[in-house]
């Protein structure tokens, strides 16, 4: 795997998934995960149907491996989404924000049409 690195972004080669984490969400990641005390887990990003636009994301914790699923790892922090979310996914970037005005890790899709008000969904 190569890495390039932008400003505060590591992108890693995605061409597995086509998702890619900064390095603010991977260092979040990487502690929320010694929170948790366990080296078994990945973040799993998938996209299902729902929310008010059609589609909603969920990042979670995930200690399975399921078939069709695509692995990146970025500098110990693994990302798998499965292989029906990756062409909804593909470019998008995950950040972690800790600002007075913003908290949270948010999404930046480029397949996303547009989204709801509250930017949980997409289209």
């Amino acid at each position: 795997m190569t890495d390039t690195t932008l400003a505060d972004t590591t992108v890693a080669d995605t061409r597995a998934h086509g998702v890619s984490l900064t390095d603010a969400a991977a260092t979040k990641v990487k502690n929320l995960l010694d929170q948790e005390g366990r080296d078994d887990l990945r973040l799993r990003v998938a996209v299902q149907p729902g929310g008010c636009s059609g589609l909603i994301y969920q990042l979670y914790f995930d200690e399975r491996y399921l078939e069709g699923d695509e692995t990146v790892d970025f500098e110990g922090v693994e990302v798998i989404v499965d292989n029906m979310s990756v062409p909804y996914l593909d470019g998008a970037m995950i950040d972690f924000k800790d600002t007075i005005s913003e908290q949270g890790f948010t999404i930046d899709n480029p397949n996303a049409s547009g989204s709801c008000a509250c930017g949980d969904s997409f289209h």
